[in-house]
């Protein structure tokens, strides 16, 4: 009997398992797409890319600093392209990422070096699914 109920629900819990890994593989798609997007920042900051900078940016960007000052697209792209600031290490801990729709909230710890010193913040990244792309909508550091 006990068998026999069993190999009755056996399928049906295949089914539920083979539907919810599915659905994250889904989500884990997205996920690594924007984890590569941050990434691909990282590496565009560091660089002072102005090219992969702008590529990456939503036009609409907006990035509050962890002092208050706010900057649109261009005076974000600008500083760093320019080398106003000016990374010479990026290393990014503690990082979450949630897909909510076309939009991702990644969370991390900033550690690195820049013209002015050590720099040890945390980021609020807001990304928006572009096409097949995920651009930086806005971005606000705060002190750690």
């Amino acid at each position: 009997m006990l068998i026999a109920v069993t190999m009755k629900k056996t399928p049906l819990l295949l089914i539920i398992l083979l539907c919810s890994s599915l659905v994250s593989i889904a989500q884990s798609a997205d996920e690594k797409a924007v984890a590569a997007a941050v990434e691909n920042l990282r590496k565009a900051m560091l660089d002072g890319d102005k090219a992969k900078l702008e590529a990456l940016a939503a036009p609409e960007l907006t990035y509050g600093h962890s002092s208050g000052t706010l900057e649109d697209k261009a005076k974000f792209v600008d500083a760093l392209a320019s080398g106003k600031s000016d990374f010479t290490s990026i290393n990014l801990t503690n990082q979450t990422i949630e897909v909510v729709g076309n939009v991702a909230l990644v969370r991390h710890e900033l550690h690195g070096q820049s013209d002015t010193g050590a720099v040890n913040i945390g980021i609020l990244l807001v990304w928006k699914k572009d096409g097949k792309a995920w651009k930086l909508l806005a971005r606000q550091a705060f002190k750690l």
